[in-house]
């Protein structure tokens, strides 16, 4: 089985795929554009299916066991499948030739596991099953609401029981999935009711069914995996999200970590491509986007809500599309463009592992009336600003503020500049050794973050609150949102006033910027969108326009023809037909 989240999937699939396997998908409920993607891919080979059901699969759920078991059951009952293993895979995995890695290629772990074929692969957490219990939180009640995991109190262990646990990747055999899934003896029955309340569920359920059933001696301590464990970025209670309950997380690979899996292509795409040219060659020489890598934010065939794209996300992309359109301005008559409705999609795009910025295709109308679909590269400008007193400050390589701050990748997720908003939602500071949380309401503009050292400023860093063009995806109204751009009640961002260092600190006058910025939140409709567009300009620039057909318009190439679209050709993720070899790589 192979579970899904994430647009790395064709990577996935295109490396381990083979003719005599089978792979039974399932995609988060959350992830419709890829869900669509694995349909097509379903489509084209016979023993590539998508299970018709979907869940929401968060970490440390419930839900991820439940889809264990359940697309074990299809398993059994596709009776035109033959199948000796089930091994569970992640799009973020990836196949190893790590030099501790028991298999090599798709060959060597067919060959080990035939000569291994009664054999269950488990890893176990190596230590004493007290200790685990504690840490694992197995001695707490817990149940899955509302894409959360709620802890409700203490409870006991099942008594008589040996309870193990480890890592949740495994490779088990067909008698022992039927066992768990078949079997109605009151040990399956009762570990099945037990993990259903449990955290973590899928790291311990199999290992403790098996090591307490007539299989017991089946058991082999691995479980064919090779994983990036760095506990001081890794165990950071970066879940309390989602769970009432501090856990760890292996980290992705970068190249460096190669000598000593879980790859991810927004955070090092490098990784994956060395893995891929060492066990299965190097790509023809001049292949088109080998260092490129695009990843899904928004399609239209989604809907328009708050899980699909934010109010500030549609703010700045919208934007980002009218930025790029008046670049074209003064380069003929046929390349003016007037945008239709909301994006198309919007997707973020990456080369050599460095983000190259944010992706918009808008249906438009032409100069002559027609209709096209375009697509704009917008790229990010540079904020950071070193000063050169810096001395005992040269560690300090880059500042920048976001959300969604990823403590274990150190990397933000998915808000950069420009696509946060005056709402009090937590932003972070982001330095090489250092991490500082500003939360609360903030008025819209450009905001600076200064580094001093004896009150003498060494760097700064800028960054915007963007302002509203819409609330709940409809167009802003200063008579129902315009608390919005208030900014915090009396003005009071901080319990400390710094105006009386304000010459120190070169900060504008306190008056004249507050007067500036209750005019400002008074705008609306084209008058608030100039103000929106005149923050994004100071911090994007239009690197490219496109259309998706060919334009009468001589400036924009055919999106296809371009390097950087979306829609340009990616023959790394194109999934072709299968070879005489039984793969399609």
């Amino acid at each position: 089985m192979v579970r899904l989240s994430t647009s790395s999937s064709c990577s996935l699939i295109k490396a381990i795929y083979h003719r005599d396997h089978f792979y039974y998908i399932h995609v988060d409920k959350r992830s419709n554009y890829l869900h669509r993607e694995v349909l097509a891919m379903a489509a084209q080979y016979p023993n590539v299916r998508a299970t018709p059901w979907r869940m929401v699969t968060i970490w440390g759920g419930a839900s991820l066991l439940t889809a264990y078991l359940q697309s074990m059951a299809d398993l059994l009952d596709m009776s035109d499948w033959t199948w000796d293993y089930y091994i569970n895979l992640s799009a973020t995995d990836f196949p190893t030739s790590a030099t501790d890695f028991p298999t090599r290629t798709n060959d060597e772990l067919v060959a080990f596991l035939s000569k291994h074929r009664d054999k269950n692969f488990l890893k176990s957490h190596g230590r004493e099953n007290a200790r685990f219990i504690k840490k694992q939180g197995l001695d707490r009640l817990f149940h899955e609401c509302d894409d959360h995991m709620w802890r409700l109190g203490e409870r006991g262990i099942p008594e008589g029981l040996e309870v193990s646990g480890g890592s949740d990747w495994f490779a088990l055999t067909h008698p022992f999935v039927e066992y768990v899934v078949k079997s109605q003896d009151a040990l399956v029955v009762g570990l099945k009711k037990f993990y259903t309340y449990a955290l973590l569920p899928a790291e311990s359920f199999f290992h403790t069914v098996l090591g307490n059933s007539h299989m017991c001696e089946t058991l082999v301590d691995n479980n064919l995996r090779v994983t990036n464990w760095n506990r001081k970025l890794g165990c950071k209670c970066q879940y309390k999200h989602i769970v009432d309950w501090c856990g760890c997380s292996p980290n992705d690979f970068k190249p460096a970590d190669l000598v000593r899996i879980q790859f991810e292509s927004s955070v090092n795409q490098e990784a994956i491509d060395i893995l891929d040219t060492h066990l299965y060659g190097q790509y023809p020489p001049g292949t088109l986007a080998l260092k490129a890598y695009w990843e899904s934010v928004y399609e239209r065939e989604d809907g328009l809500n708050t899980h699909t794209l934010s109010d500030v996300q549609l703010t700045a992309h919208t934007s980002l599309t009218r930025l790029g359109l008046q670049s074209l301005h003064g380069k003929g008559p046929d390349c003016k463009f007037e945008s239709i409705g909301f994006p198309v999609s919007v997707n973020v795009y990456f080369y050599d592992d460095r983000f190259q910025g944010y992706l918009v295709k808008q249906e438009v109308q032409t100069a002559s009336g027609g209709r096209d679909t375009l697509e704009v590269w917008s790229v990010p400008q540079a904020t950071l600003q070193l000063e050169n007193n810096l001395r005992e400050f040269e560690r300090l390589k880059h500042l920048e503020v976001g959300t969604d701050w990823d403590p274990k990748e150190r990397i933000f997720r998915t808000s950069r500049a420009g696509s946060m908003g005056p709402a009090g939602r937590a932003w972070r500071a982001a330095g090489r050794c250092w991490v500082r949380n500003l939360t609360g309401a903030h008025g819209p503009g450009v905001w600076h973050v200064r580094v001093l050292r004896m009150w003498e400023r060494v760097a700064q860093t800028r960054f915007l609150i963007t302002p509203l063009s819409y609330h709940t995806h409809k167009p802003f109204s200063t008579a129902d949102d315009g608390w919005l751009h208030a900014g915090p009640a009396g003005n009071l961002y901080l319990e400390q006033s710094f105006q009386q260092l304000s010459s120190v600190l070169r900060l504008p006058s306190l008056e004249s910027g507050l007067r500036e910025a209750q005019g400002l939140a008074a705008l609306q409709g084209r008058e608030l969108d100039a103000w929106v567009d005149r923050g994004l300009s100071s911090f994007w620039s239009p690197a490219g326009v496109c259309s998706s057909a060919g334009s009468a318009c001589a400036a924009l190439p055919s999106c296809s023809q371009t390097s950087w679209s979306s829609m340009s050709p990616d023959p790394k993720a194109e999934l072709g037909p299968v070879k005489s070899n039984g793969r399609i790589r």
